[in-house]
C-alpha cells in the first residue's frame, strides 16, 4: 500500500460527519437525550478505538449509560485474540435479546476484531438476529454511515470485507479519564506470529504521521493529562511505512520536547524490533517511563521458532541486558502462552527458568487458546489441558515469588506517583502509579487525583504496593 491509500482522504471523514448531523436529528428525542451504551473487551487499542466510537455518538447528541435497557444505541467492541474472550463476548450479546424484546428500536451493534472473522459474522447473521449492525476494525471510520443505513434502511448491515487498513485523522473522541489517556501511533501489524489472529483482522502495518502524533499529543499535555501511553501492534515497527526517515525512537524524542509535567508510556514492544537505540533513547528523555513492556511468549528457542516469533532465546536475553545496562532501574514486564502446540514439558520448563533469569516484574500469562485460520490452529496438540495446566501454575508459583521479592524491595521507599483514581477500598482509598507502572494503593485525600504526588511505600504483596502520600 501506498501513503495515498492508507490515509483517509478529508473530504471522506467530512462525509460521516454529515451522516453525524442526521443521526442527531433521527435519535433525538422529544422527553429525553438518547443514550447509548458502549461495551469494551479486549487490548488498549480496543479502549482508544472504544473512545473514537463514543465520540461519534456524543456528536450525534447521545449521552451515555451502562443499562443495556436503558439505551438507544448499543455497541459491543469485541476481542478475538483468545477463545474465552470470545465466549463472554458470545454470552453477552445473547444477553442482549431480553434488551431488544423490551425496546424493539433499540440497535445493537458488533464491532471490533471478532466480528471481522467470517465465522464470527456468519454465527452472528444466522444466530444471533437481534444484532443489527457488525463491522470490523478497518470499518471503523464509518460508523455513521453504516448506522444511518441500519436507522434508514430498517435492515440489517455487515461491514466485515477483507479490505485493506486505512487511517483517519480528525475522528471526535470521548476520553473516559481526565488524567490518563491512549494515542495510537499506528495501526495493524505485519509479524504473523502463528498463534495470532490480529494480522488477519486489523491489517497490514501503516503508521501515522509524525505531526499528526505530536499535535495530538501536545493538546493532551496542555488539556493537563499526566499519563499518555502510545499504542500500536508493535510500536517499534513506527514509520517503517512512512516516506521520512522517522522511526519510533525518533518519534518518543521529538514527543519529549513538548514542555510539561507527563510521562510517556507505549505498548506494546515486539522484541525483533527493540533494540540499542530505543533503550538509549528511553534513558536520556525524561518525560518516557522506565519501563517496557517485552513480551517473549516463550523460553525455548525451538518453540519460538515454530511461534514465528523472530528471535531465540538467547537473543531475547541479550535485549534485556542491553535494556538494564542502558537504565538500571527499568520495570520490565512480559507475556507468556504456555503450551503452544507441540511444546515439551522440558520446554516449559525453559520457559520458568527464563523468568527465574529475567527476573520480570510481572507477567501477563495464558493457556494457548487455538484461533482458527492461524498456521498454530493446524499443528498437533498431544498434551492435554490438565497437564499444561500444571506447567501453567509452576509458571504462576515462580512469578507470583519473584513479584512479591521486588515489591518487597520498594518498602521503605519514597516514590513519585501519579494518584489516577479511587480505590473503593475505604482503607487505601486512592489508586496510583509509579513511573514504573507499579499499581500503589495510596492513603490520602482524594483532592490529589489527576497529580503526582510522593508516597512512602509502608506494604507490599505479590500483586501491588502499600503506602501513604506525603
Amino acid at each position: 500500500m501506498d501513503r495515498t491509500q492508507v490515509v483517509l482522504p478529508a473530504e471522506d471523514v467530512r462525509r460521516q460527519e454529515e451522516f453525524t448531523r442526521r443521526l442527531a436529528a433521527l435519535l433525538r428525542r422529544p422527553d429525553r437525550q438518547p443514550m447509548a451504551m458502549v461495551d469494551t473487551y479486549g487490548c488498549q487499542q480496543n479502549v482508544a478505538d472504544s473512545q473514537r466510537l463514543m465520540g461519534m455518538l456524543r456528536d450525534m447528541g447521545c449521552g451515555f449509560t451502562q443499562d443495556p435497557y436503558g439505551a438507544d444505541v448499543i455497541v459491543v467492541n469485541t476481542c478475538a485474540i483468545r477463545e474465552n474472550a470470545e465466549k463472554k463476548v458470545f454470552g453477552v450479546v445473547g444477553q442482549l435479546v431480553h434488551a431488544k424484546e423490551k425496546n424493539p428500536d433499540v440497535i445493537i451493534c458488533l464491532c471490533g476484531c471478532m466480528a471481522q472473522q467470517e465465522t464470527v459474522a456468519a454465527k452472528i447473521k444466522n444466530s444471533y438476529r437481534h444484532v443489527d449492525l457488525v463491522f470490523g476494525p478497518q470499518a471503523l471510520w464509518k460508523f455513521p454511515e453504516l448506522l444511518y443505513g441500519v436507522c434508514t434502511e430498517h435492515k440489517r448491515a455487515f461491514s466485515i470485507a477483507d479490505e485493506h487498513g486505512t487511517i483517519a485523522e480528525g475522528l471526535p473522541v470521548v476520553r473516559e479519564s481526565g488524567v490518563k489517556a491512549w494515542v495510537s501511533i499506528m495501526y495493524g501489524c505485519n509479524n504473523f506470529c502463528s498463534y495470532c489472529i490480529v494480522p488477519y483482522v486489523r491489517g497490514r502495518e501503516r503508521s501515522r504521521e509524525a505531526e499528526c502524533v505530536l499535535a495530538e499529543v501536545r493538546e493532551l499535555v496542555e488539556a493537563g493529562y499526566k499519563e499518555i501511553t502510545l499504542l500500536g501492534q508493535n510500536v517499534n515497527s513506527y514509520g517503517k511505512d512512512l516516506d521520512e526517515p522517522l522511526d519510533f525512537a525518533d518519534l518518543l524524542r521529538e514527543i519529549d520536547k513538548i514542555p510539561g509535567d507527563y510521562l510517556i508510556r507505549f505498548m506494546t514492544s515486539h522484541p525483533k524490533d527493540a533494540g540499542p537505540k530505543l533503550f538509549e533513547t528511553m534513558a536520556e528523555c525524561s518525560h518516557v517511563a522506565k519501563q517496557i513492556h517485552l513480551p517473549v511468549q516463550s523460553g525455548s528457542s525451538r518453540v519460538l521458532k515454530a511461534m514465528n516469533r523472530g528471535y531465540t532465546r538467547e537473543q531475547y536475553l541479550e535485549k534485556v541486558r542491553l535494556a538494564r545496562a542502558a537504565m538500571p532501574d527499568v520495570v520490565l514486564t512480559s507475556d507468556i502462552i504456555i503450551g503452544f502446540p507441540g511444546e515439551t514439558e522440558a520446554e516449559a520448563m525453559e520457559t520458568v527458568a527464563l523468568i527465574e533469569e529475567v527476573r520480570y516484574d510481572a507477567l501477563f500469562t495464558f493457556i494457548y487458546s487455538p484461533r482458527p485460520g492461524t498456521p498454530a490452529a493446524r499443528l498437533p496438540d498431544p498434551v492435554s489441558r490438565e497437564e499444561k495446566q500444571v506447567w501453567f501454575d509452576r509458571l504462576l508459583d515462580a512469578q507470583n515469588r519473584i513479584s512479591g521479592e521486588l515489591h518487597r524491595s520498594y518498602v521503605g521507599r519514597t516514590l513519585r506517583v501519579l494518584a489516577d483514581g479511587e480505590s473503593g477500598d475505604p482503607a487505601w482509598p486512592l489508586s496510583s502509579r509509579t513511573a514504573g507502572g507499579r499499581l500503589v494503593h495510596l492513603r490520602g485525600d482524594t483532592s490529589l487525583i489527576g497529580q503526582y504526588v510522593d508516597a512512602r511505600i509502608t506494604g507490599s504483596n505479590t500483586w501491588a504496593l502499600f503506602g501513604e502520600a506525603l
